[in-house]
């Protein structure tokens, strides 16, 4: 594999964290949750098979998890799929949501220093991983977000929540 030139690997790291904050070809976080009515976290419209804030809480234990997996040797992996899901459709009041969203976005910034960190390797293999590599991990977390957040701006369309 060619080496990239400190061009070529400056526009890969810009499209990375482009593609992680969301925004471009898809809604980002930020519109996906700003004004989300409190009283509409934990329902789930038309039978749809979760709610937002079980959507929510989602992508934050699997981003936490591909964070923790991309950077810590001592990494254990999480149990799928008690794991990856909270035990309840609601959150226990309106702070603990945004405690999640804090949490997504402080992952997020991590993902973001790995990137702009011009001393990481994007292409080596994660030592205790089976061949992974921080690209790999950081479009991972970019894709499933992207689903994710998907996902709750159609409940919030469903519920009559979503604006415009």
């Amino acid at each position: 594999m060619a080496v990239p030139t400190n061009m070529e690997d400056s526009v890969l790291r810009q499209q990375l964290i482009e593609l992680l904050r969301g925004g471009t070809a898809h809604a980002d976080l930020d519109t996906c949750i700003e004004q989300f009515p409190p009283e509409c976290y934990g329902k789930k419209p038309n039978g749809a098979p979760y709610s937002a804030w079980e959507l929510l809480e989602h992508l934050r234990m699997a981003l936490h998890d591909l964070l923790v997996f991309s950077t810590d040797s001592h990494y254990i992996a999480l149990k799928w799929p008690e794991d990856f899901w909270p035990a309840s459709e609601a959150p226990s009041s309106p702070d603990e949501w945004q405690t999640s969203v804090k949490a997504v976005k402080a992952d997020l910034a991590e993902f973001e220093k790995l990137i702009q960190n011009r001393e990481t390797n994007l292409y080596a293999k994660i030592p205790w991983g089976e061949g992974q590599t921080l690209l790999r991990e950081v479009l991972i977390a970019a894709d499933h977000n992207s689903y994710h957040l998907g996902q709750i701006v159609m409940l919030r369309k469903q519920l009559g929540a979503w604006p415009g």
